[in-house]
């Protein structure tokens, strides 16, 4: 950990958590704690970022949340108060009128997710019964109405990152007409309007990354590959994609294999054991996978002692099976 993200961590627990309006909130559910990042204002934005990573398989029935995140979890919390600071500030964007947030930590997982959002949509419930009936308080040995509210509701959500968390979460939250923006979130399916009318997104979907994906591997003359994805719906449908691509182009896949993101490392060792029996031929593994999924591959080919026998071909990169910070899909 290098010190800039010391600091952030130090900076996320002590000046985000404890020192905003209302800024924090533990709302147990099971063994479990939550911690909500408040910032008050006229319109409140919901957000879901992964601030922790994903449960570990032994861990999901519990939803107990792995380590913090310092880099992709916390650089999109601060990431979130600066850009609302900066409009606020400025009178042209939204003049008498201030933008606040409500930030809540999806894991990375579907979930602690939809655990989130239900608390989203339990504020915006009590708003609205607020307004319709007032709130009862009792003055002088007298019952009145006076419409006191303590949370208002959500004009939108930002997030989840994760495709497979996106969908989930947009299956609920349209059912209270609240609309959604992911930044990260790729899947094909998502581009369904009959079915995700209350979803948008500032990304592409996975249908450009396969055919981007696809031209490299034409670039370098590669005929016969391996293919691994994330389970789940972001690797599903982007690896569906890139087959019909590469069956178009006369394209080789010589093995197809699926795996969790946050499974043990025994998972990983026997996924690379099937890849390496299509070695030498099949060197390069096309990779539809989130970011965690590549690391567990990394650690295993670490583990193995089989660095420098595969080409992985990513997203955003394409490595000699080095640690290299790339960013994946998700």
């Amino acid at each position: 950990m290098n010190w800039v993200a010391i600091f952030l961590t130090i900076f996320f627990r002590t000046v985000v958590l404890h020192s905003i309006l209302n800024e924090r909130s533990l709302v147990t559910m099971g063994s479990s704690q939550r911690s909500v990042a408040r910032m008050d204002g006229d319109i409140i934005i919901g957000a879901l970022f992964s601030v922790h990573h994903q449960p570990p398989a032994d861990k999901v029935p519990e939803r107990k949340c792995g380590e913090v995140r310092e880099q992709y979890g916390i650089q999109r919390v601060e990431a979130m108060f600066h850009t609302l600071d900066r409009i606020n500030s400025d009178q042209n964007l939204l003049p008498n009128i201030s933008l606040g947030c409500e930030i809540r930590d999806s894991c990375w997982h579907s979930s602690v997710a939809l655990e989130q959002s239900i608390e989203f949509i339990r504020d915006s419930l009590i708003s609205i019964r607020d307004d319709k009936d007032g709130s009862k308080w009792c003055l002088d040995g007298m019952t009145s109405y006076i419409p006191i509210r303590t949370r208002k509701p959500i004009a939108g959500v930002i997030g989840p990152g994760s495709s497979s968390v996106a969908i989930q979460v947009q299956n609920l939250l349209q059912l209270f007409n609240i609309p959604q923006i992911a930044y990260s979130a790729t899947s094909i399916d998502l581009s369904d309007k009959t079915l995700f009318k209350y979803f948008l997104r500032v990304v592409p979907s996975d249908t450009l990354q396969a055919r981007a994906m696809l031209d490299i591997v034409k670039r370098y003359n590669w005929t016969y590959v391996s293919a691994v994805h994330t389970e789940g719906n972001y690797g599903e449908s982007g690896m569906e994609a890139f087959k019909e691509l590469a069956a178009q182009e006369g394209l080789c896949i010589a093995h197809s294999d699926k795996i969790y993101s946050n499974a043990g490392e025994k998972h990983f060792d026997r996924l690379l054991r099937k890849l390496r029996e299509r070695l030498p031929k099949a060197r390069v593994v096309v990779c539809f996978c989130e970011g965690m999924t590549v690391r567990g591959l990394l650690m295993a080919m670490r583990r193995l002692g089989v660095a420098g026998e595969f080409l992985l071909v990513g997203r955003y990169c394409t490595t000699v099976l080095t640690f290299m910070n790339c960013g994946l899909g998700k």
